[in-house]
């Protein structure tokens, strides 16, 4: 069997692992107050361009979302959000079970357009009873979006200047910045990011470590006693070093970027070899996450060698499914897939 199922199907890059086993002794202090945590957020600074940036790592997506969402808002505020945005669809609840409601708009190809959430935001305070209602203190995009898709700097550009408008935070969810970064596609860079967004965070458990998102702030605005709330909510690590060592190595000579670049390849080759057989892309995604249809009969033959993930219903008789290629994937897996392919058609 082999496996398309995700981006992190495998442990940790060769590199991380090594450099972990080399410091694996060594007796460090613990919540992230090391010395590879404090050369990581060096390094993070020097990729985003913005000296004065200030990054904590934490453990997980669903944490970081949660955390970063919990801690900008006010109580009484909600989050803007794609329909199909990962906090919409695929964490459970987190947000909600924060304490704030995740307010849904419609979405084109996987992302939030900047004249819907303006058009919100202004029949939202044009009601007169708008006190009695979640008021939306955030907007939300991942990049890449849920469907591999990326925002292009012009609409990030007009989403962030929305949100400069009505004075309320633009969150990036970069749990696979690193594909978005890479993609042959795109013209938005990790320095565009961080002008135009008010907090994001880089993404390393689906991008070659073994676990952890390295979050930035770039406006001087990092809430009060974060580490204080991170604790408090569960996504404080003890032994911050094994985030560190990890960010520190992922940020030495360009390998975040490189194990990005490689994904890509890959699924660029992977989307050939889809194309090849004749089977329909359900969208045209530009990074390491390709969603095709197949008939459910293909998919039975399919899932006897190959690993995938189901995304949803296209018809009675049809799924679509996803593929993701990452850091781990060699020519041989794409070799594989291709006869497997072949043989279910």
């Amino acid at each position: 069997m082999i496996s398309f199922a995700s981006d992190y199907i495998a442990g940790a890059h060769p590199e991380i692992i090594k450099r972990l086993t080399e410091t694996n002794l060594e007796s460090l202090p613990g919540y992230g107050t090391d010395e590879y945590c404090d050369s990581a957020k060096e390094k993070i600074k020097k990729a985003v361009g913005v000296e004065g940036a200030e990054v904590e790592f934490l453990v997980g997506g669903t944490q970081t979302n949660a955390v970063i969402i919990s801690t900008m808002l006010h109580d009484y505020e909600g989050v803007i959000a794609a329909k199909t945005g990962h906090i919409s669809v695929h964490e459970a609840g987190a947000i909600e079970y924060s304490g704030h409601e995740v307010l849904e708009l419609p979405q084109k190809d996987g992302k939030l357009q900047a004249k819907d959430i303006e058009s919100y935001l202004e029949v939202f305070y044009a009601d007169d009873s708008y006190e009695h209602m979640t008021q939306p203190g955030m907007v939300y995009i991942s990049h890449p979006t849920e469907y591999g898709t990326l925002y292009s700097k012009a609409e990030l550009t007009d989403i962030s200047e929305v949100c400069k408008k009505y004075n309320i935070p633009l969150f990036l969810d970069g749990a696979r910045l690193g594909y978005g970064l890479m993609s042959r596609s795109t013209d938005v860079t990790l320095h565009d990011i961080a002008k135009l967004c008010d907090v994001f965070y880089i993404g390393g458990t689906k991008v070659g470590a073994l676990c952890g998102e390295a979050v930035v702030f770039t406006k001087g605005n990092k809430p009060k006693h974060f580490l204080t709330s991170i604790k408090r909510r569960g996504a404080l690590l003890a032994k911050g070093r094994l985030l560190g060592i990890q960010f520190d190595t992922l940020f030495t000579d360009n390998l975040y970027f490189n194990i990005s670049e490689h994904a890509i390849e890959m699924a660029e080759k992977l989307k050939e070899i889809i194309a090849s057989h004749n089977i329909k892309f359900f969208i045209d995604s530009p990074t390491n996450q390709q969603f095709v249809i197949l008939e459910d009969g293909q998919l039975e033959k399919l899932q006897k060698e190959v690993v995938y993930s189901f995304w949803e219903k296209y018809d009675e008789t049809h799924t679509v499914i996803r593929l993701a290629t990452s850091w781990s994937t060699t020519i041989e897996d794409l070799n594989a897939i291709d006869k497997a392919l072949e043989a279910c058609l």
